[in-house]
């Protein structure tokens, strides 16, 4: 055999090792050679490992080596730069009408397409999950975030192993892949360090990962990691280390460092800042910039106008678009505001566009390194403004405290808050705009996150560049784009196919449609190829079928979360209808003139819903917050720590809410005595510590930054061994009510006893408690406390304890529903359905 001929005979052996045909697939250099490279056919991930081409002597100078060809993916494959922005809608960013500065979204629509008709799921992790599977958020485990998970296929949070991301599918021909900034897709039941780390980033095919898990971060000293390790860069540099600033640099930093190693190997970059969910963050310089515009002074009606008018002047909106009415009875209309509410509500947006425009700013570095690099030619850039609406979860009046609004509190007079405005934005609040801001950035649509039946929750906006692909530069593509065909998309892009087997298991199809065609000039008007979508979110409801569109009406603004939900989702709903193609903003209502057609739709609804695992649909809000999960603390009413340490995330941690519990703590004072914290679990903006004060013991209740609840003791510890407690009674029935759609057993009052030694120092009543949840971005920590302290006046963090640490126990008593508990309940829910 010919040198030729046995070429080819192993090029042929590498293809039937890897299932592929001899025409899919690109050879480089000599097979065997160690700079030999290959794709793959992709079918099957990771690939097989092909036979050893060589030959094997008794001894190697009789032998010849044989090296596997390194993968590739095909020659013409872009890099990939995939942005997704946080509760925004679609009058934000100027590039779409909107009033703040974009301009990095506006460099990339100037190169590449603007996108009308881009659709979320309404809510973050959901929309998340979508993205990057390709697959329906039900599908995907994500029918909510996973903070309010259950164990039904469709909501426990779990993206299943038949489910490879697109991070798994490039990395495996031959991409370098990574994630920056939010990751709202650990479920809350596996984000501690004992793991699984299999739905981290890097257990979904990112080979790095640096930003934050769960829903919303302080921008300024966020709970931040590096794969699965937690860093903290930000100490020592308070106010002056952000987040927003620190992901570009590090994302730069990786980009530099992957060219520099290997300049042919293209990158996918996953970059999603926590901008602009709460809480809004950007630094002084921004805010400054911002407010020297004076944007909003006159209102946000005025707001909303000028948007839509720049709207149809840009021409991203049909010219014949109509504008619902302002609702007043819900948003109070600006000229009924007293002077006090539109002083504060001013200062809350302002900081909501600083942030805005600086995440923007941030975003335009990290587009400009491409340049820098020489690879944004071929860099396919997909920059989606918002994974759902605006965000009206701050209520009508906004809020210095996110947290406040979890627990109920949604409705702080204006001169109450006002005790925050002159830091507002930065670390000392946790805060949130007024609903009526939201609103208006979503223009030209109503309603906001959350509602799934409306276009303002779902209709976002997106522009996308491909320099050496696209010849269109500056138009508007108007076909319905799903976030679920961003995957088959890149990897039309990149000359790819989805697997149908990933680690021995067979994967579920991807149910998105590749919008690449829209890429060219001549497609600017093609009808469009995703024809039939649903939506659901918490029971609103909706299905688009080639331009019609059928939705529930909506029912609850995101702030009314705390009430009994509707128990029948499905059919207790009040049907619309509107016709898309003329009605661009769905303000005309035709369901009275097509009741054949609702009735057919409703039909298909379901049928979607049934293969996409909505089933059994949930209108419940608040309630699933505190829903049982499998996290490392099911079944356990008793916690034994014998060592300091931190980073226990609240959901995989005791949870003290709605219990009656006892905390225990012995330690050893030395010769001169002892401070520090013994044992927090939250923060500024709500949480618990147990701690030593100038040697004093102390219990306290942060109430969301509101009120603290102080247990102290009147005289320091003496040197010695001694054993502290504090014990609550909790006077109310629990979290079980919350199966039967009542929050009677939840927040209720109870007592609480410190002892030392066994002996009581202090005792109280706490009239009110914590019905939902703690600060979430927060650990539950021992033998000291990170990022922010639950009481800034007693101490700053770390306030590492100082005695010695033999064990601390956590006991729970939780509540148990009495028989006649549960007959009262069932009754009071069958009288409200």
């Amino acid at each position: 055999m010919n040198c030729k001929t046995r070429t080819l005979a192993l090029f042929i052996g590498v293809l039937a090792a890897w299932g592929g045909k001899a025409t899919a697939q690109q050879v480089t250099g000599t097979l065997g050679s160690p700079s030999a490279t290959s794709t793959i056919p992709g079918n099957q991930l990771p690939a097989p490992s092909p036979a050893f081409g060589g030959t094997i002597k008794n001894d190697a100078l009789q032998s010849k080596p044989w090296w596997a060809p390194r993968v590739v993916p095909p020659k013409s494959a872009p890099n990939v730069l995939l942005i997704i922005t946080d509760d925004a809608g679609f009058g934000v960013p100027s590039t779409f009408g909107g009033v703040i500065p974009t301009p990095a979204m506006d460099r990339i629509a100037n190169e590449g397409l603007r996108y009308n008709r881009v659709f979320s799921t309404a809510l973050c992790s959901p929309t998340r999950a979508a993205l990057i599977t390709g697959r329906n958020h039900h599908s995907a485990g994500f029918g909510v975030i996973s903070e309010q998970s259950t164990g039904f296929p469709g909501y426990n949070s779990i993206i299943a192993r038949d489910k490879a991301t697109i991070g798994r599918m490039l990395k495996d021909n031959g991409y370098s892949t990574a994630w920056f900034g939010k990751d709202h897709n650990v479920p809350a039941f596996a984000a501690s360090q004992v793991g699984p780390f299999d739905q981290w980033p890097i257990g979904m095919g990112f080979e790095y990962f640096y930003g934050f898990i769960g829903g919303d971060a302080n921008q300024w000293q966020p709970n931040l990691f590096r794969n699965t390790t937690q860093i903290f860069p930000f100490q020592g540099k308070e106010g002056q280390w952000n987040l927003v600033t620190a992901m570009a640099d590090d994302a730069i930093d990786y980009m530099t460092r992957m060219h520099q190693t290997d300049p042919s190997k293209p990158l996918f970059i996953k970059y999603a800042p926590g901008a602009t969910h709460a809480p809004h963050h950007p630094t002084k310089e921004w805010v400054e910039k911002i407010r020297a515009m004076k944007l909003f002074d006159d209102g946000y009606e005025k707001l909303r106008e000028r948007i839509f008018a720049n709207q149809k002047r840009l021409g991203v909106i049909p010219p014949d678009t109509k504008l619902a009415p302002w609702p007043d009875k819900m948003l109070t209309p600006w000229d009924k505001l007293t002077a006090d509410e539109k002083k504060l509500f001013i200062r809350q947006v302002e900081i909501f566009a600083a942030y805005a425009a600086y995440s923007d700013h941030e975003i335009g570095r990290v587009i400009q390194h491409f340049q820098d690099l020489g690879r944004l030619d071929n860099t396919l850039v997909i920059y989606i403004n918002g994974d759902n609406g605006t965000s009206a979860e701050g209520g009508p009046l906004g809020t210095p405290n996110e947290v406040a609004f979890f627990n109920g509190l949604n409705k702080l007079p204006a001169e109450v808050q006002l005790k925050w405005y002159d830091v507002w934005g930065t670390e000392m609040t946790y805060n949130h705009m007024s609903a009526g801001w939201s609103w208006a950035f979503d223009t030209p649509f109503s309603w906001f996150k959350q509602n799934a039946s409306a276009l303002g929750g779902i209709n976002q906006n997106m522009v996308v560049s491909w320099p050496a692909r696209m010849k269109d530069k500056g138009a508007l593509r108007q076909q319905f784009v799903h976030v679920i065909d961003v995957v088959p998309t890149i990897l039309e892009a990149a000359g790819l196919k989805a697997p149908t087997i990933v680690d021995g298991i067979k994967q579920k199809p991807i149910e998105g449609t590749s919008f690449l065609y829209t890429f060219d000039a001549g497609n600017f008007n093609a009808p469009e190829r995703h024809k039939t979508q649903y939506f659901e979110m918490m029971g609103q409801w909706a299905l688009y079928d080639d331009g019609w569109f059928l939705s529930t009406k909506v029912n609850r603004a995101p702030w009314e979360a705390f009430g009994p939900a509707n128990p029948n989702p499905l059919n207790k709903q009040v049907l619309e209808l509107y016709n898309l193609n003329e009605d661009f903003s769905q303000t005309q209502d035709l369901a009275a003139q097509y009741p054949a057609k609702v009735k057919a739709m409703k039909a298909k609804f379901i049928a979607e819903a049934k293969k996409h695992q909505v089933f059994p649909m949930d209108a419940s809000v608040a309630a699933r917050i505190v829903a049982p999960r499998p996290n490392i603390t099911a079944g356990r009413s008793e916690f034994v720590y014998t060592r300091p340490m931190i980073g226990l995330p609240q959901g995989d941690s005791p949870l003290l809410l709605n219990t009656s519990y006892t905390v225990t703590a012995d330690i050893e004072v030395p010769a001169n005595g002892a401070e520090g914290m013994i044992l927090t679990s939250g923060g500024r903006f709500g949480g618990y510590g147990f701690y030593l004060l100038k040697g004093k013991p102390v219990w306290l209740w942060n109430l969301v930054d509101l009120e603290r609840l102080k247990w102290e003791g009147a005289y320091a510890l003496p040197p010695g061994r001694h054993t502290i407690e504090f014990d609550f009674k909790y006077d109310g029935l629990g979290a079980g009510t919350l199966a039967f759609n009542d929050f009677s057993g939840v927040g209720r009052p109870g007592v609480g006893t410190l002892k030392v030694d066994g002996k009581v120092v202090d005792t109280k009543p706490m009239p009110r408690t914590l019905p939902m949840i703690l600060q979430w971005d927060e650990s539950f920590d021992i033998g000291s406390d990170t990022l922010t302290g639950v009481n800034d006046a007693d101490y700053k963090p770390p306030f590492a304890l100082t005695a010695k640490l033999n064990k601390l126990s956590v006991k729970l008593d939780r509540p148990q529903l009495s028989p006649a508990d549960i007959q009262r309940l069932q009754a009071a829910m069958k009288a409200k359905d």
